[in-house]
């Protein structure tokens, strides 16, 4: 192959998306979770996927991580469609999930948790000295140096923690990593460790879906954004499309927050009632019916 076709096959491979959902949908029973959901996942980027709570993330980490099979459209994985039985099978093809509670053992050392259920053997004992030195390895490479990988995980911070479990999902073979809400839990240093990983996750070459509901940790690190609503995309654009306060505002609900700001103009948010006796009635400023169904509800 000539160095010219070598390189567009390389450009070529790198605007190919590794992973695509195209036209996805789940149902529960007559509850329809998402409907009509395309994303697309390439390598070197990072693709956020924002929404409030109940918009479908959860159920689309799931379809992806091969918890659960979607009920319409297909996930293609280099342009192959695919059906995962179980999340090894996602993990096998190298899909893998950094949830929430990060499946970390917190009174085990670091290095346990970082082979957990992969452990190395050298015949019937496990290699200590092997995992030691590749968990170290891998954590700095991510930029992490834990002195004492003996101690108990549980004592890392919440940063550190988050770390450990991208590395080792970067370490057994990920080219696409889901991070699910990893900063929803973490104050302002600690997201900012881990913002600062998912982004060395991306320069590696991985494709990155950062779930999170916080549109300025999603700008700070996305290429791609993607909003839920309701289990159906509202929002899909790249970063060059839009602004931060583009992003913040259809998070917040778009023409729906502009609705609610004119509802309220008329009130003042300003202004501090008197501390007085209430009586039910006087909440509804003496509409009959409201008065009836107070008056019936405290029957």
């Amino acid at each position: 192959m000539s160095t010219l076709a070598e390189t567009k096959f390389e450009r070529d491979s790198a605007d190919r998306p590794i992973l695509e959902l195209d036209n996805i949908g789940k149902s529960y029973g007559n509850v329809n979770a998402l409907r009509g959901v395309n994303i697309v996942v390439r390598q070197g980027e990072v693709t956020c996927v924002l929404g409030d709570n109940g918009a479908g993330k959860s159920t689309l980490i799931k379809i992806i991580s091969g918890l659960h099979d979607y009920s319409e459209g297909a996930m293609k994985l280099n342009g192959i469609s695919r059906v995962f039985g179980s999340p090894r099978a996602a993990q096998a093809v190298g899909i893998a999930t950094v949830y929430q509670d990060l499946a970390l053992a917190p009174l085990m050392s670091v290095w346990r948790n970082f082979f957990l259920s992969n452990e190395i053997r050298k015949g019937l004992f496990l290699n200590v000295a092997r995992m030691k030195q590749i968990a170290g390895d891998e954590l700095t490479k991510m930029g992490i140096v834990i002195p004492d990988l003996d101690r108990p995980v549980g004592s890392l911070s919440g940063g550190q923690r988050q770390v450990v479990a991208i590395a080792r999902a970067v370490y057994f073979g990920a080219r696409v990593i889901i991070l699910d809400e990893p900063t929803a839990a973490l104050g302002v240093k600690a997201s900012g460790v881990v913002l600062k990983y998912i982004v060395k996750a991306r320069d590696a070459g991985l494709g990155v879906i950062f779930i999170t509901h916080n549109p300025h940790h999603a700008y700070l690190v996305g290429n791609h954004f993607v909003i839920l609503k309701l289990g159906r995309v509202v929002l899909d654009a790249h970063r060059s499309q839009l602004s931060l306060e583009q992003l913040t505002a259809e998070m917040a609900g778009g023409q729906e927050l502009e609705e609610l700001s004119h509802e309220l103009a008329g009130s003042d948010p300003a202004k501090v009632a008197e501390a007085h006796t209430v009586r039910h009635g006087d909440l509804f400023g003496g509409d009959p019916d409201a008065d009836e169904f107070v008056e019936e509800a405290e029957k």
